[in-house]
């Protein structure tokens, strides 16, 4: 059974933020708001928890999964940037966007498309999420809340709880967190190619 944190959207409380830290760090699998609806999340490294999210949402290996990272300084550890795309990156973080890039050694090989070699990256514009990445002191890994068979993603977390209780370890709700994911944006080739229209405003990239 899932442990349910409802956090205060603004002022989350230190000791719930703690809490659902800690759960992360012990291999816990959640279901957490960011700017762009609902995700799950998972440490780095966290073998059982990317398997848990592969059979939940019935991905396959080419599936992209998100370092979630408080900052750009953070999400610069673990992609390679050259000077065009850095600039891209601080003119739209933090933000309801996904790049694609090179990963650095730093992200587990299972983590990676198997091909290309890259993940996804992002910092979200969420006081609840930056409060949890601080506490953490590292990324989340996480994959937008989307279920199979369903339209559309959930935007409760009493839902979520009701739906996934047996297949999660913690549920955070922070109130309606909107059902529109991420823009995808692929900068790991010479032009940037969105995979994917979304929160944020893709005319920056075309």
């Amino acid at each position: 059974m899932a442990r349910y944190y409802d956090v205060h959207p603004d002022n989350p409380q230190p000791r719930a933020v703690r809490q659902i830290a800690e759960l992360i760090r012990d291999g816990g699998l959640v279901a957490y708001p960011t700017d762009s609806c609902f995700a799950f999340g998972c440490r780095l490294g966290n073998r059982d928890g990317l398997d848990r999210i592969r059979d939940i949402r019935r991905l396959d290996e080419r599936h992209h999964f998100t370092l979630v990272c408080r900052d750009f300084a953070q999400m610069g550890q673990f992609v390679h940037v050259n000077n065009a795309v850095f600039r891209l990156l601080k003119a739209s973080t933090p933000g309801s966007y996904t790049f694609i890039l090179p990963a650095t050694p730093d992200v587990p090989r299972r983590m990676l498309h198997p091909r290309k070699r890259t993940v996804g990256v992002r910092v979200p514009r969420h006081t609840v999420v930056q409060a949890l990445l601080a506490e953490l002191g590292e990324p989340l890994v996480s994959s937008t809340l989307s279920l199979p068979g369903d339209e559309e993603p959930m935007t409760q977390g009493w839902e979520i709880k009701e739906r996934l209780d047996h297949l999660l370890d913690a549920v955070v709700d922070a109130g309606d967190c909107g059902k529109e994911p991420t823009t995808v944006v692929d900068l790991s080739g010479p032009e940037p190619e969105i995979l994917r229209r979304g929160a944020g405003d893709p005319s920056r990239f075309e």
